[in-house]
C-alpha cells in the first residue's frame, strides 16, 4: 500500500510541484480515499520526505560502492560518473530530490539528513583527495560546493531537457564528454 502511494505521490509531485500537490490528488490517482491515505502518512511533507530519502538511499548506495577504490582521485572521478549515471537512469528521484521546490518552512522542520550524508560523503572525499596532494590550499567546503554544482548543472540541463540548443550532440554525449572536459580542468590543476 505505502509503495502504490508513494508511486502516486512521484507521480503528482513532478506534475504539480510541491506547492498544488494534495493528499487528494494523490489518492485519486491510485483510487483510494484520502482516509486511506492519511492512515499511512500524516501529510504530504511527510511523503515527500520519503521520496526524498529513497532516492538519496539508492543514491548513496550506487556511491559507497566506489568506496573500494584506493586512490581518491580516481574514486572521485568515478562519483562524478555515478552521479551523472544515477540522474539519467533516475530522472524521476532526481527531479524530486533537487528540482522539485518544497516550501522552507517544510524544508527545515525535518531537514534531510540523508542528503546531508551525501554531503558528507563528498566532503570526506575531497579531504582524502588533499591528504594525497590534489586540490591544495582549496577550501574543502567551497571545492565540494563547485564539484556538487558542477555535476548538477549537467543533470539539471539533462533531466529538464535544456540541452536542445547542442544540435550536433546526443544528451548521453554532452553529459559524458563534458563530464570529462571538468574531470581535465581537475586534473591540471
Amino acid at each position: 500500500m505505502q509503495k502504490r502511494i508513494l508511486d502516486a505521490a512521484r507521480k503528482i509531485f513532478l506534475d504539480k510541484g510541491y506547492e498544488k500537490t494534495s493528499m487528494r490528488n494523490i489518492a485519486s490517482e491510485i483510487n483510494y480515499s484520502p482516509g486511506m491515505i492519511y492512515f499511512h502518512f500524516k501529510d504530504k511533507s511527510e511523503i515527500f520526505h520519503e521520496l526524498h530519502k529513497e532516492g538519496f538511499r539508492l543514491l548513496l548506495a550506487q556511491l559507497k560502492i566506489l568506496d573500494k577504490i584506493a586512490d581518491p582521485f580516481e574514486r572521485l572521478k568515478a562519483v562524478g560518473r555515478v552521479f551523472i549515471q544515477f540522474a539519467q537512469d533516475n530522472k524521476d528521484y532526481y527531479n524530486l530530490m533537487f528540482m522539485v521546490e518544497e516550501p522552507a518552512k517544510a524544508s527545515t522542520e525535518g531537514g534531510f539528513k540523508i542528503a546531508q550524508e551525501a554531503i558528507n560523503h563528498l566532503l570526506e572525499l575531497v579531504k582524502e583527495c588533499q591528504a594525497e596532494g590534489r586540490f591544495v590550499g582549496m577550501d574543502q567546503d567551497y571545492f565540494s560546493f563547485m564539484l556538487l554544482s558542477s555535476l548538477h548543472g549537467i543533470c539539471a540541463l539533462f533531466c529538464k531537457d535544456r540541452t536542445t540548443s547542442f544540435q550536433n550532440k546526443s544528451n548521453e554525449d554532452l553529459m559524458k564528454y563534458g563530464y570529462e572536459c571538468f574531470v581535465s580542468l581537475l586534473e591540471k590543476g
